[in-house]
């Protein structure tokens, strides 16, 4: 089953994280000073907060996946999407270790997909998409 991803860049972590954890009912199963998680499974979403340095809102949206074989199906759904593409493959980034690709909708909107495999201790790097594969992006 694929999980909706959506991460938000917030102004103040503190104050959304309270906000979030009230709202969703839940505290986050991530929860460090420039990056917060809550995995819910009602509804079955998975969404982060980071600092925004300057530009608050959604930063990404996308689809988590449960395994390397449903990931695949996800990439074909990318391919036959006919947006720009950006395989990053294999990869440490959000306290996680993950195999991801990225796309970006007709209007701009940049989607992620991924299989998280791991947890890690630090952050790690979001990747430079920025002219890579005509994307155009920065997530």
């Amino acid at each position: 089953m694929k999980r909706f991803h959506m991460n938000l860049r917030v102004e103040d972590m503190a104050a959304s994280a309270q906000f979030y954890t009230r709202l969703f009912g839940a505290e986050p199963v991530v929860d460090n000073a420039d990056y917060k998680k809550w995995m819910l499974d009602d509804p079955f979403v998975n969404i982060s907060i980071e600092p925004a340095c300057g530009e608050t809102g959604i930063a990404h949206v996308g689809l988590q996946t449960e395994n390397a074989d449903e990931l695949t199906q996800v990439y074909g759904r990318i391919e036959a999407a006919g947006g720009p593409e950006f395989r990053e493959g294999e990869t440490q980034c959000c306290y996680a270790h993950s195999h991801k690709s990225w796309t970006r909708d007709p209007d701009g909107v940049i989607w992620e997909a991924f299989f998280t495999d791991g947890q890690r201790c630090d952050y790690g790097q979001m990747p430079e998409i920025s002219g890579s594969a005509g994307l155009g992006i920065t997530p």
